[in-house]
């Protein structure tokens, strides 16, 4: 059999998820304009999109087609950027670097970062609303919302953020690192694979398979984030590397050492791949991004 070509199903799913962001995020001038110029400045600044696709993927995984979903994959994308202009702010990571180029409130200035992303976030959850008109059973959205909601907030990446916070400069247990790992970046990540089955008509069985490879998957991705910061550079990762270690952040190199984060994060990765068998010949393309996560330079 031969190998799945993921950067093809990258590139492909990429241009579908960047023409439409920029299809349902406001035009620039409108009304009022300066905060429209920084949503769209940091929406479409480029990355990964890992969280659309991956709501792309899991609808796939059940038979369904990216566009039925591309409403909620575009929100997902949306509250991942809210989270990183936030995170750049001085009052947080204070980072002058994403993606590449300067931080939102380098170039918008505090307030107008702090309302951009709140713009955002706002927008997400009516994308997601609007998502409605392309499913065969509208009630999903319902589960979708209180899904997405739940981890983004308080149970998900923003209760991971606060304790993430909390514990710098703290010497914390591998209990705390890990909860804070799971809930502020696995949660969401997980959400977005279990957004993707459910809008497809995926059962309790294939909604409770993915939540599970979704968790590795976040753990994975966020264990291999921090391993880059310690071994990354501006050029590549597109954001200042090392601060973790300046801010004395909890992270697993940290922890438990660069070797045993990089066998941690491929045990995760073959956890994912075993929980998505289930899916069948549907489960390539996420197979195969699970070995990216572990692989990737940035």
């Amino acid at each position: 059999m031969s190998a799945f070509d993921l950067d093809g199903y990258l590139k492909e799913r990429r241009v579908l998820v960047d023409a439409a962001l920029d299809r349902l995020l406001p035009p620039e001038q409108t009304p009022p304009p300066t905060v429209h110029r920084a949503m769209r400045y940091s929406v479409l600044a480029g990355g990964k999109r890992l969280r659309p696709i991956l709501v792309i993927a899991g609808a796939e995984a059940v038979g369904g087609a990216a566009q039925t979903v591309m409403p909620t994959a575009c929100a997902l994308e949306l509250i991942h950027t809210y989270s990183l202009i936030h995170d750049d702010l001085p009052a947080m990571d204070n980072d002058d670097y994403r993606r590449g180029r300067l931080t939102n409130h380098k170039v918008f200035g505090d307030a107008m970062a702090i309302l951009a992303g709140d713009a955002l976030l706002t927008l997400a959850f009516r994308l997601i609303a609007e998502n409605a008109a392309l499913v065969k059973d509208p009630r999903v959205i319902r589960d979708v919302v209180a899904e997405i909601a739940d981890a983004a907030g308080t149970g998900g990446m923003v209760g991971g953020q606060v304790v993430d916070i909390e514990s710098e400069g703290q010497a914390v247990t591998a209990e705390t690192l890990e909860y804070i790992h799971i809930h502020k970046t696995a949660a969401l990540i997980r959400g977005s694979l279990r957004a993707g089955v459910r809008l497809a008509g995926g059962d309790g069985a294939a909604v409770a398979a993915i939540s599970d490879a979704g968790q590795s998957l976040g753990l994975a991705f966020q264990i291999v984030d921090d391993i880059l910061d310690v071994e990354g550079s501006l050029e590549v990762l597109g954001k200042t590397a090392g601060s973790d270690e300046r801010k004395q952040k909890a992270t697993y190199p940290a922890l438990h050492g660069i070797e045993a984060s990089r066998r941690e994060a491929r045990r995760l990765i073959e956890e994912t791949k075993s929980r998505l068998a289930v899916f069948g010949g549907r489960s390539a393309p996420l197979c195969a991004l699970a070995d990216y996560v572990v692989e990737r330079k940035s």
